[in-house]
């Protein structure tokens, strides 16, 4: 008897580890899947609008994840002062899960200042990947709070938690990108300057120095025709710095951003003219130069 209760307990204990591991390794992302995310101070019938513009008919087939204000300021704190990041958490977002290999897209409603590209940049730093995703809120809104729901519901659709590390610093990032937008105008070109950066990251085998980084940054940003301030270009250094010291995948990371096309990208290439455009511009600052030269 007592073999024999040593032996059931054994076999539970396997099974239970069987059944753990299995949790995980089938963890609700099949496509099709869909998670809905809140902002916490949606009143209901800002909810029930929500869902509807979502075309979610039966909140009882979907998951549900709750995002509150405090959350924002957990891991935008660092990045925005508390009363730009506001006191209520309102933007919301479906997440539809897709086959693996499908990519990230994303559609915006009602956000007035992360846009589409934005979002999907930080979430392939984040680590999401795989699922068309739709922002929406009642009225506009900035969007902030968006960002770390799509994280959240990722965390709870896979079982694999992300470190709070890692979601700063993709808060980061679509902060960063957004202000770097605001000030030349142009935030689709903000992010293809983010893009083509983390693309060099992912290809470094050692880490690089402030030095190297600044010379990175620095080259990205005149190849896009950016000028950026001493004040940004350190900021972006702080940036790439936590990015290399994260543990961050970045066999992962450079898969997303392989892709992702940017809205500036893709405007360049359905546009010839602008590729003759830009090199007729370079042409004219070519000549500049050499005539100068000339003349030494």
């Amino acid at each position: 008897m007592f073999k024999f209760m040593k032996h059931l307990k054994i076999t539970v204990t396997i099974l239970l580890v069987f059944a753990t591991i299995f949790t995980v390794a089938f963890a609700d992302t099949s496509p099709g899947t869909q998670y809905v995310t809140f902002g916490h101070d949606l009143t209901k019938d800002q909810r029930d609008q929500i869902l509807k513009d979502f075309n979610v008919s039966n909140i009882n087939n979907t998951h549900v994840v709750e995002v509150t204000n405090q959350e924002e300021h957990k891991y935008l704190g660092d990045s925005l002062p508390a009363n730009v990041i506001g006191s209520k958490a309102i933007s919301s977002s479906l997440i539809t899960f897709k086959a693996k290999g499908s990519g990230l897209s994303v559609t915006t409603h009602n956000i007035t200042w992360v846009t589409d590209d934005m979002f999907k940049n930080a979430l392939i730093t984040a680590g999401v990947e795989d699922a068309d995703i739709e922002v929406s809120a009642p009225y506009p809104v900035s969007g902030t709070a968006a960002l770390t729901g799509i994280i959240k519901a990722f965390e709870d659709a896979t079982g694999k938690p992300i470190s709070d590390d890692i979601k700063k610093i993709a808060n980061e990032e679509m902060v960063t990108t957004g202000q770097i937008g605001d000030k030349i105008g142009d935030k689709e070109k903000a992010v293809e300057l983010l893009k083509r950066l983390k693309e060099e990251m992912s290809k470094q085998t050692g880490k690089l120095s402030d030095a190297e980084l600044k010379s990175l940054i620095q080259n990205t940003a005149n190849s896009l025709g950016i000028t950026l301030t001493q004040d940004e270009i350190s900021s972006l250094v702080s940036l790439l710095r936590k990015l290399q010291n994260a543990n961050i995948n970045w066999d992962k990371v450079k898969s997303g951003l392989d892709n992702l096309t940017t809205s500036f990208k893709d405007f360049v290439n359905k546009n010839p003219e602008s590729k003759s455009i830009i090199k007729v511009i370079l042409q004219f600052f070519q000549n500049i130069i050499n005539k100068l030269l000339s003349m030494l």
